[in-house]
C-alpha cells in the first residue's frame, strides 16, 4: 500500500475518511495480527502509515530515524519509507496538544491522572508536562513502564482535578463501557478521552452531566492526521483546515436524531431527511415490530409498557453505536435518562415541535389514541423534550419545512 493505518483491530477508524478527504490519496486499514508485524515492518511495502494500539511502541526497533520528540516520549504513530529507510514521528503530542486547546481545559497547576500505560499515556504524559499540569499519575490494570496499578496508594489518586483516559475502554464497539476507576474519585473531574468513536465517550457524558468540562478525541484524531499527512508529503496545510475538517467529519459521522410527540411527523421527516442526506434512516418504533414480528398495541396489550420499554432499550442502544444514521424515536423513548444518553453518545437530538392541536391520535398509538390522552401525554412530556434536546425545531408547517429547517440548523 501507499498510505495506511496499521493496528490490531481496526472497525473504529475514521483515518480512511479524514485521510482521503484531506490529501485525495488512498489509504488503507490494515490489520495485522500480533505475530505479523515483523514481516510488514521488515517489508517496507509502503510510503506512509499511522500505527495505533497495540504496535506505536513495537515499532521502534525497525526505524532508521526517530524524530526528537518521539524517541523522548517513546512512542510512534506515524513513519514515512524514504528510499528504504524509515522515518518514525509522534504527530499524537500535535493532536493532544490541540484537543486540550479545543476543550478549554487548561491543566497547569493540577493534579492528573492518565488513565493507561500504553504509547498514547506516555504522549499525554509528555503534553501534560509541556503544559504546565502539577503532580501527575499514570495508572494501568497492568502496572508496565512506570505507571502504578488500580489501588496501591490510592489516596494519590482519588481526588485528581483531571483525567486523561487513552485506554480503549469505551470504544467501538463496547460504547456503553466506562473505566470504573471513575467510580472511585471523590469529585468529577474534568476529562480528555482520546477515544474518538463514539464521538462522545460515556466518560465525557458522566463528566458533562455533572457540570465538568469534558471532550472525547475525534478533534485529537483530525489534527494528528493533518500533520501526519504534511509529513508523508512533504506540504503543509492552512492553520484553519483542522477546525473545518473536524467540523466536516463530525457533520459526516453524526446520528441525527429525532425526539418528539406520536403524530409529530418524526417518521416522515426522518425519511425525507436520510433521502436528502444519502444516510441510512432507522425507526425504532418499526424496529421493534420488526423484531417481534408484532405491532406495538399488541406488545402493549399482551406484555405491558414495561416490556415494550425494554425492548425500545435495547433498539436504542444498538442504533445509538452507530454513526451517520438518521434515527426517529418512539414518543415514550424520552421518559428514560438511558435513552437520551446513549442516543448523545453519537448523535444531536432535534425535537420535532409540533403543536398540541396539530397532533392527530391514531388506533396504533397505544397511549396516544384519542384526544385526551395525547394532551395528557403532551402535557407529561413537553419539559423532557426540551430539556433533552440539542435543537427545538419548530414544527408548524409541512413535512418538507421540517426537514429545511432542520437542514438550517445543521449549518
Amino acid at each position: 500500500m501507499k498510505y495506511g493505518l496499521i493496528g490490531e483491530k481496526l472497525g473504529h477508524s475514521f483515518s480512511k475518511d479524514i485521510h482521503e478527504r484531506l490529501g485525495g490519496y488512498e489509504y488503507e486499514l490494515r490489520e495485522i495480527a500480533p505475530d505479523k508485524l515483523d514481516e510488514f515492518m521488515k517489508k517496507k511495502d509502503f510510503l506512509g502509515i499511522n500505527v495505533t494500539i497495540p504496535y506505536k511502541e513495537r515499532v521502534i526497533p525497525y526505524l532508521d530515524f526517530i524524530d526528537e520528540r518521539a524517541k523522548e516520549i517513546g512512542a510512534v504513530n506515524t513513519v514515512v519509507n524514504r528510499d528504504g529507510k524509515l522515518y518514525g514521528y509522534n504527530t499524537d503530542y500535535d493532536g493532544m496538544m490541540a484537543l486540550f486547546a479545543h476543550a478549554g481545559i487548561d491543566p497547569k497547576g493540577r493534579k492528573a491522572v492518565i488513565l493507561g500505560s500504553g504509547g498514547t499515556s506516555k504522549t499525554a504524559m509528555a503534553v501534560l508536562k509541556e503544559l504546565g499540569a502539577g503532580e501527575i499519575i499514570r495508572l494501568s490494570r497492568s502496572g508496565k513502564d512506570g505507571a502504578e496499578t488500580y489501588g496501591k496508594n490510592s489516596e494519590r489518586y482519588i481526588a485528581p482535578d483531571l483525567v486523561v483516559n487513552t485506554t480503549p475502554v469505551g470504544m467501538y464497539p463496547e460504547c456503553f463501557d466506562m473505566p470504573v476507576i471513575f467510580l472511585c474519585f471523590e469529585s468529577t473531574p474534568d476529562v480528555i478521552d482520546v477515544i474518538y468513536n463514539p464521538l462522545r465517550p460515556m466518560s465525557v457524558m458522566e463528566a458533562r452531566a455533572n457540570g465538568a468540562k469534558a471532550e472525547g478525541g475525534l478533534y485529537m484524531l483530525i489534527a494528528q492526521a493533518i500533520r501526519a499527512s504534511e509529513i508523508f508529503l512533504g506540504k503543509s496545510y492552512p492553520k484553519e483546515t483542522v477546525e473545518k475538517l473536524y467540523k466536516d467529519i463530525l457533520h459526516q459521522k453524526e446520528n441525527i436524531v429525532l425526539i418528539g410527540m406520536p403524530a409529530s411527523g418524526k417518521t416522515t421527516v426522518g425519511r425525507m431527511l436520510a433521502e436528502r442526506l444519502g444516510r441510512r434512516f432507522i425507526d425504532t418504533d418499526e424496529e421493534i415490530v420488526r423484531m417481534t414480528g408484532r405491532s406495538i398495541k399488541d406488545i402493549f396489550e399482551d406484555e405491558g409498557e414495561c416490556i415494550f420499554r425494554a425492548m425500545e432499550r435495547e433498539v436504542i442502544q444498538k442504533y445509538a453505536a452507530e454513526s451517520s444514521l438518521v434515527i426517529a424515536t418512539g414518543g415514550g423513548a424520552v421518559l428514560k435518562r438511558r435513552n437520551m444518553d446513549v442516543l448523545r453518545l453519537n448523535g444531536r437530538l432535534f425535537f420535532i415541535d409540533r403543536p398540541l392541536e396539530s397532533l392527530v391520535p391514531t388506533e396504533s398509538r397505544p397511549l396516544s389514541n384519542d384526544k385526551r390522552s395525547i394532551k395528557k401525554r403532551y402535557n407529561e412530556r413537553y419539559s423532557l423534550y426540551i430539556k433533552n434536546c440539542d435543537v427545538r425545531i419548530d414544527a408548524d408547517c409541512n413535512a418538507e419545512e421540517v426537514v429545511r429547517r432542520i437542514l438550517e440548523s445543521l449549518k
